[in-house]
């Protein structure tokens, strides 16, 4: 089995590891120069809340020196924290922990953007799409976040899975609106008409930002992704049929809402993690397994 491929960005899951990308396998990556390769670095905030790098002091001139050095000249974002609750303790100091890494960044001179990303459960009213809110739990704590991201020209980052809404929702949501396979549009919204649930996702966070001042931001899918065993709906063939309608939609055309231009998506998971759950599910979300053999054909190229 063989894997097309022209990799433009990578996320990686640990700020500390922002330029120890290895390629251990290069036959599977083709096209690939990773000097060409933006990057999406995250600080795991939820998991690591005293972590220096999130605290103010004077030691902020000493990491501005050091991310100048180690830093990638294309990485694009570091995003701080991965879908931070309110109720954690993460949440009560995630605005200052993107301050604080906003005046490392700036302060080497270099033009990373700092953001943070959130998934749908921050949201509520997203049927349809156009009624999309934050969660009034949610809203008092990205406020200061979204208007953060406005006086940066930031983009808002968004963890998108259209498999959630699937498994919870079976008896109202057809696969193949999941899977980018209907053949018409399922969902009306005024002038807005949706032949998938992944659009459908995007536009309702574009309708909850525009209620919250956030209305002049992008949203990049910072995550989306399809498990091939583990839970309802399953299987290789339909990773195989999410991914590749996935990159072929976000590469041609954007949401209903917001036709502009694609859509800046990046494909979880590149490898299975053996050792992750429960529930079983989240170890198979891989394109790979953990050998490094490919589990399914995949497109990356589209024009």
């Amino acid at each position: 089995m063989t894997i097309l491929v022209r990799l433009y960005n990578i996320k990686l899951f640990d700020a500390i590891s922002l330029l120890m990308i290895s390629w251990t396998n290069r036959s599977m990556l083709r096209d690939v120069r990773p000097k060409s390769i933006g990057r999406c670095g995250s600080l795991q905030a939820e998991k690591h809340p005293a972590d220096a790098a999130l605290r103010s002091g004077p030691r902020s001139s000493q990491r501005s020196s050091q991310l100048r050095h180690r830093a990638h000249p294309r990485t694009r974002y570091i995003t701080v924290g991965n879908e931070v609750k309110p109720s954690e303790p993460a949440g009560r100091i995630l605005f200052q922990a993107m301050q604080n890494i906003d005046k490392a960044v700036s302060g080497a001179g270099l033009g990373i953007k700092v953001s943070t990303a959130i998934d749908m459960g921050a949201t509520m009213d997203t049927y349809p799409p156009s009624h999309g809110r934050f969660r009034d739990d949610y809203i008092s704590f990205l406020q200061p976040v979204i208007d953060f991201l406005v006086s940066k020209q930031s983009p808002l980052l968004l963890n998108n899975y259209p498999y959630f809404g699937y498994k919870d929702n079976m008896d109202t949501i057809p696969l193949e609106y999941a899977l980018f396979a209907s053949p018409s549009s399922l969902v009306n919204d005024d002038q807005y008409a949706y032949q998938n649930l992944f659009d459908a996702n995007l536009d309702a966070v574009y309708a909850a930002l525009e209620k919250s001042g956030g209305g002049s931001l992008e949203i990049v899918v910072s995550e989306s992704g399809w498990p091939t065993e583990g839970g309802p709906g399953t299987s290789v063939q339909n990773a195989m049929t999410y991914v590749n309608n996935l990159i072929q939609h976000v590469s041609t055309t954007g949401t209903p809402r917001k036709r502009r231009k694609p859509i800046e998506t990046y494909i979880f998971a590149m490898f299975d993690e053996n050792k992750k759950g429960p529930p079983e599910l989240e170890k198979f979300w891989g394109m790979f397994l953990p050998s490094q053999q490919p589990k399914y054909n995949v497109n990356f190229i589209y024009d």
